[in-house]
């Protein structure tokens, strides 16, 4: 169980009561953007990638979320009825489904309830909030970085040497989706960072050696480690 799931023991207790087992095989659609939005869930197992279609036609990741993550939340006590963001399964996945009007009735009726699931949407209003100001002030380099620094806080493993493996294979068109760029500059953007000796890339896993330097290419504000993540 995650630390977001730990901090969510009412919520979670909620869906494995009443919550609906669904299970999906890698690379299949939980829901798709735009799509109406009558269900929330909560990722048992597995890993689903949460991703928006751009107006250029690019698609622009937003998240992995894991264990313990809920997905399809954004339409709980709202007017708009359908999906804003697309979420598929990166590898095999099982999920707890509960309706959104369940939902809605237990958290209108139990304000511990109510308490927690605004602390979860804060804490995705947050993790958004750097993600949009990382590309929109450092652009496609910074954006990078920052994913960068995401993922080796998410998933960084410490080595012996000092430096951080990120444990979880990345091909270059992934990152360009947390970006919205192309391979190409994802490419270029490695490539200077593998000449500084910032980082190395083996068969997608990325190990880096300089996260000082990463943070500093991007001014971090050395955010809470819990809102600096790509879940």
């Amino acid at each position: 169980m995650t630390e977001q799931s730990s901090n969510s023991q009412g919520i979670y207790a909620l869906f494995e009561q009443f919550g609906a087992n669904l299970k999906l095989e890698k690379d299949r659609s939980v829901f798709l953007e735009g799509q109406s939005a009558e269900d929330v869930y909560l990722i048992k197992t597995g890993t689903v990638r949460i991703s928006k279609d751009t107006e250029s036609g690019k698609i622009l990741t937003l998240r992995i979320s894991g264990n313990g993550s809920f997905i399809g939340e954004a339409s709980i006590f709202c007017d708009t009825i359908y999906h804003s963001v697309s979420a598929n399964t990166i590898e095999p996945t099982e999920l707890l489904v509960l309706s959104r009007a369940t939902l809605e009735k237990y958290l209108s009726e139990c304000s511990s309830l109510m308490m927690e699931w605004i602390q979860i949407m804060q804490t995705h209003n947050l993790k958004n909030e750097t993600r949009f100001r990382d590309l929109l002030l450092h652009g496609k380099k910074g954006a990078l970085i920052s994913t960068l620094i995401r993922l080796t806080n998410t998933y960084g493993v410490k080595q012996t040497d000092g430096s951080i493996l990120i444990n979880h294979a990345m091909t270059n068109q992934e990152l360009a989706n947390f970006c919205a760029t192309s391979r190409e500059v994802v490419n270029r953007i490695l490539n200077d960072l593998k000449k500084k000796n910032v980082l190395s890339l083996d068969k997608g896993m990325i190990t880096i050696y300089d996260l000082p330097f990463l943070r500093t290419e991007v001014e971090c504000d050395n955010c809470p480690l819990h809102i600096c993540r790509i879940d």
